[in-house]
């Protein structure tokens, strides 16, 4: 899967990788898709939380090397 824009909060804690995940999203196109790296363990509740509330398409999530990968696309 290709995505338009990566998001690394590796590292940063709740909420600053939802609050990086809207503010890529705000510069993005309907239909386009972001990729979110975070490692805080929240992150897995937050993103579908965010997603879910915004009516951003949660394409999908991974567990990789002690981090989250999130595949979001931005709604139309």
């Amino acid at each position: 899967m290709d995505w338009d824009v990566e998001i690394d909060a590796i590292g940063l804690k709740c909420p600053l990788p939802v609050l990086r995940l809207q503010k890529s999203l705000a510069g993005l196109g309907a239909g386009e898709v972001a990729r979110l790296l975070a490692s805080d363990p929240m992150a897995a509740i937050d993103v579908p939380h965010f997603c879910a509330e915004t009516g951003h398409e949660l394409m999908g999530s991974t567990e990789a090397a002690g981090h989250h990968e999130f595949l979001i696309r931005k709604r139309a």
